[in-house]
C-alpha cells in the first residue's frame, strides 16, 4: 500500500492547542462562510517517532476504563496515543472539513501483537476516504503505530467521522440506505453489565486521553457547541466494554464498533455480552451492544474478534 507523504513532527501534538486553533478556524469559517472552498483530502500523513508511554498516565486509564493493571498496553490506550497525531491531520490549513462538531461514527481496530509500556513507537496518521453521507461528509482517518526499532506493525485503527450538515461540492450525497443502523429493530437483551457514568465521566477520560473536545466537558461547553448537555467520549465507552469482555480475547484481534446515540451526562448504561467460543473451546470472538436502559434507545455496539 502507498502512504501518503510523511510530515515528521517533533513532537506528540497538544490537544488543547489543536482545539484551540480548530475554534479560531471555526470563527474565521462563520465570517467568510461554511465551505473552506476544498473539495479533496490533504495528501500527506503526520508522523510522530519515539513515542513512549508514560506509566502514571497508562496506569490511570486502566484504572478509569476497568482495565486489569498490566505493562501491555491496551488497545484503546493505543488509540488515545495516536489520537493527537489524527488530530493534527485534521487541523491543518488544507484539511476540507471544520474539525470542531466532528461526529464519530465508528471505529475498527486491529492489535496484531501485545505492545508493552516501555516499547518505543512510530506513530503515522493521514485521512482517506472522502465521500458523501446522507446527513454530510464523512471520512475515515488511519493511524498506524509500529514499532520504531524493528518497523513492524503492531497496531492499526480506522475512525469513520461525520461533518455533519456539510456537503462538499462535487461529492454526491448518498440514498438514505448510508449509514443507517436499523436501530428501530433493537430489542434490548437482558444486561450482563449496568454503568453508572458521573456528570464528570467526560473531564476525567479527558484527564488520561487529553481529548479535551468541549461537547464533552460540561454542559455550558457542550451547549456552545450545539448540544443540550456534555455526552461522554464515544472511545471511552468503547475502551470500557472492551474491558468488560477482559483476558478472555486473545493477544491478537480485531475490535469494532458503531456508535449510534450519545450518551448524555450523567447516564445509566446498559451493556450485554455474548460470547462465541471455538469447537476447540478456545474463545472465537465477543459481541457487545450498549443501551439506555430506560429508553431502551441503543447507544453503540461492536465486537471483538480472535486474529489468531
Amino acid at each position: 500500500m502507498n502512504h501518503p507523504q510523511p510530515v515528521v513532527l517533533g513532537e506528540l501534538p497538544s490537544l488543547s492547542k489543536l482545539y484551540v486553533n480548530a475554534a479560531t478556524a471555526a470563527a474565521r469559517r462563520r465570517v467568510l462562510g461554511a465551505s473552506s472552498g476544498k473539495k479533496r483530502l490533504p495528501a500527506v500523513s503526520h508522523e510522530v517517532r519515539g513515542v513512549r508511554a508514560d506509566v502514571e498516565n497508562l496506569t490511570a486509564y486502566q484504572h478509569l476504563v476497568g482495565e486489569t493493571a498490566s505493562d501491555t498496553l491496551p488497545a484503546g490506550y493505543v488509540h488515545a496515543l495516536a489520537f493527537p497525531v489524527s488530530m493534527s491531520v485534521m487541523n491543518r490549513e488544507d484539511f476540507p472539513l471544520p474539525l470542531l462538531g466532528m461526529i464519530h461514527l465508528k471505529n475498527r481496530i486491529e492489535q496484531l501483537v501485545p505492545i508493552q509500556f516501555s516499547e518505543e513507537l512510530d506513530i503515522r496518521s493521514w485521512a482517506e476516504n472522502l465521500a458523501g453521507h446522507r446527513a454530510g461528509t464523512q471520512l475515515d482517518v488511519v493511524a498506524e503505530v509500529r514499532s520504531a526499532s524493528s518497523g513492524d506493525l503492531l497496531w492499526r485503527g480506522v475512525s469513520t467521522y461525520l461533518a455533519k450538515g456539510v456537503f462538499l461540492p462535487g461529492i454526491d450525497k448518498p440514498g438514505s440506505s448510508n449509514g443507517a443502523t436499523g436501530a428501530g429493530d433493537f430489542v434490548p437483551p437482558n444486561p450482563t453489565a449496568l454503568w453508572q457514568l458521573n456528570l464528570d465521566t467526560g473531564r476525567s477520560y479527558a484527564a488520561v486521553s487529553g481529548d479535551f473536545n468541549p461537547i464533552h466537558l460540561s454542559v455550558l461547553s457542550a451547549k456552545a457547541l450545539g448540544l443540550r448537555g456534555s455526552i461522554a467520549h464515544g472511545m471511552y465507552l468503547a475502551s470500557r466494554a472492551l474491558a468488560d469482555v477482559g483476558a478472555v480475547k486473545s493477544d491478537s484481534f480485531a475490535w469494532d464498533v458503531t456508535f449510534e446515540a450519545p450518551v448524555f451526562l450523567p447516564a445509566r448504561v446498559a451493556l450485554d455480552i455474548a460470547t462465541v467460543q471455538a469447537e476447540a473451546g478456545t474463545w472465537e470472538r465477543s459481541d457487545y451492544v450498549a443501551w439506555n436502559p430506560r429508553s431502551g434507545r441503543r447507544h453503540f455496539a461492536g465486537s471483538v474478534v480472535s486474529l489468531a
